[in-house]
């Protein structure tokens, strides 16, 4: 019994492997950008964020974090099913979610707020919860 997705067409897990280091790579550039990449452009205010709806329970997670980390994090957990490489895909995105929230204290224009670790770190465990489930329903049939 293999521990990982199998995929019908091997180009497929290379496509998601590309979409995966692509879109760390996008995450990294914009969130080192001092300001908002997205507010200079759509609202001529680079330190305005565009919100693409109301954060969580109260104002407490950050709705926008959340969204990210959630579909980079499902692509790497995707990408990299085979149980060796999970582990360090899984150890990479929880210390990236930190790690990237922790450099807005040094950054000019950009700020630390739990509310966006915690959409981080959220965006991460939901999607790990939602591999595990994909993956037990591949093992169930």
């Amino acid at each position: 019994m293999n521990n990982y997705i199998k995929f019908p067409n091997n180009n497929i897990a290379i496509i998601l492997k590309y979409l995966f280091h692509i879109s760390n790579i996008l995450l990294i550039i914009f969130y080192l950008y001092p300001g908002s990449i997205f507010g200079c452009f759509i609202y001529k205010d680079c330190g305005v964020q565009p919100q693409l709806t109301g954060d969580f329970v109260g104002n407490s997670i950050s709705s926008n974090h959340f969204y990210i980390f959630s579909v980079i994090s499902l692509l790497g957990f995707i990408a990299y099913s085979k149980k060796k490489t999970f582990l360090i895909i899984t150890t990479y995105l929880f210390l990236i979610a930190v790690f990237l929230e922790l450099t807005h204290i040094i950054i000019p224009e950009r700020g630390y707020q739990v509310e966006d670790l915690a959409g981080n770190i959220l965006g991460v465990v939901i999607s790990l919860i939602i591999f595990f489930i994909l993956k037990l329903g591949k093992k169930n049939e």
